[in-house]
């Protein structure tokens, strides 16, 4: 078959079922993406860029929805490239981020599935998380921040989400539309190795699975994944424990919910904020695959806490390789951890319950076995992408029409 995906980034959420796809002699792999670096073999990248930058004065409703539109348009533009060389999709698979807009104005005969990522609403979410109450403007823009997605809603013939928790986010009336299938984990990958290594190169210092490791990595350092509740965790244990080392991963940024005061990143904030012992403490930046294996698999205790939001890669690759997992007690993460079953919950904002449950985790290691061990059993059974890629193509095939 002739399949098209669509996506800002390249492979992000398509990468196992792109690459699957891709390894049949008899498929032909389309894949249009603003991403000019990443390759796979057996698809051919269409690379757009957008004319333009959201306009200045825009309506601040409308930023979101005007970046869409001109993701939208740039996209369209690589996708009429494909009709000019004769080439139809029999399918059209795009992520509801804008790229997949006019694809049906594009190849209006053309099914389209609609990979529907976040719908933002303004109760019992991220934003009124913790008690936070919004005025009307802040609930008018929230709505306009869907606005985009209403249109692929529509317009879509069927849609996927990975979790349940990210379905019932969706208007009810397009639910029915929507199908729960997760990307998928490289359980053969993501797996523990007792041997494993992780070298912290500025300190030429050498961690493995028999050091008190105690790590968190998400894409930024943000409030809405926890970051300072972790730093402020991290200055009580340094304390309480000489040999304990933390290690961060991800950039100095925030790409999701509020900014830290005074225009400070939140890493350099809680710096400030805190008393902490750096020799200690490791901020390893953005690490290569193997790199961020490697620190989950020397992991003592692996920290996940996260506002209702999507739910991260990272915290199901880390079950994989059986960390002591240590999450919030959040709806996202309800969905895949029970409590003292594979995983130890917390309370997002108590410092203190994460302070305990790290120190138990540290200090129970014949207790934490079984629950290291029924996490990886949770991610193979239910979210391994030997079984779900599958399941993707298979859903796929339903809406090919020749």
């Amino acid at each position: 078959m002739i399949i098209l995906f669509l996506h800002r980034n390249f492979p992000a959420q398509f990468k196992h079922i792109a690459a699957e796809l891709a390894k049949n002699p008899l498929n032909m792999v389309f894949f249009i993406t603003s991403n000019t670096t990443v390759q796979i073999h057996g698809i051919e990248k269409l690379v757009y860029s957008p004319k333009q930058k959201t306009s200045e004065n825009l309506h601040p409703y409308l930023g979101i929805y005007e970046e869409a539109v001109l993701h939208g348009q740039a996209a369209a533009e690589k996708a009429m490239e494909l009709k000019n060389r004769g080439i139809t999709p029999d399918i059209i698979y795009g992520h509801s981020w804008g790229p997949s807009m006019f694809m049906k104005e594009v190849f209006p005969e053309v099914p389209y599935i609609a990979y529907f990522e976040w719908f933002s609403k303004d109760k019992d979410s991220a934003y009124d998380f913790g008690g936070n109450v919004l005025n009307e403007d802040q609930k008018a823009r929230i709505k306009c921040n869907n606005s985009h997605i209403y249109l692929d809603l529509c317009s879509a013939d069927a849609g996927v989400t990975p979790t349940h928790w990210q379905k019932e986010q969706f208007p009810k009336e397009f639910q029915s539309k929507i199908e729960v299938i997760h990307d998928g984990v490289d359980v053969d990958v993501c797996k523990p190795n007792k041997d494993a290594k992780l070298l912290i190169k500025d300190k030429n210092l050498e961690l493995s699975a028999t050091d008190e490791v105690i790590t968190y990595a998400t894409r930024g350092m943000e409030s809405l994944r926890g970051f300072p509740q972790f730093m402020e965790a991290a200055e009580i244990l340094l304390k309480k424990r000489p040999k304990a080392h933390f290690i961060i991963a991800g950039e100095d940024e925030v790409f999701y919910g509020g900014v830290a005061p005074n225009g400070m990143t939140f890493k350099n904030y809680m710096l400030q904020k805190l008393k902490l012992d750096m020799s200690r403490v490791h901020f390893v930046g953005t690490l290569n695959f193997n790199e961020y294996l490697s620190l989950l698999q020397v992991s003592s205790a692996h920290i996940y806490l996260t506002y209702p939001y999507v739910l991260s890669w990272s915290i199901m690759e880390a079950m994989a390789c059986e960390c002591p997992i240590i999450a919030s007690k959040t709806q996202p993460v309800l969905e895949v951890i029970e409590n003292n079953k594979n995983g130890l919950l917390v309370d997002f904002f108590s410092v203190e319950h994460l302070v305990n449950r790290i120190e138990y985790a540290l200090d129970n290691p014949e207790k934490m076995k079984p629950i290291r061990e029924n996490a990886r059993k949770t991610v193979v059974e239910k979210y391994d992408k030997n079984i779900l890629v599958p399941k993707h193509i298979e859903y796929i095939k339903r809406f090919i029409k020749r």
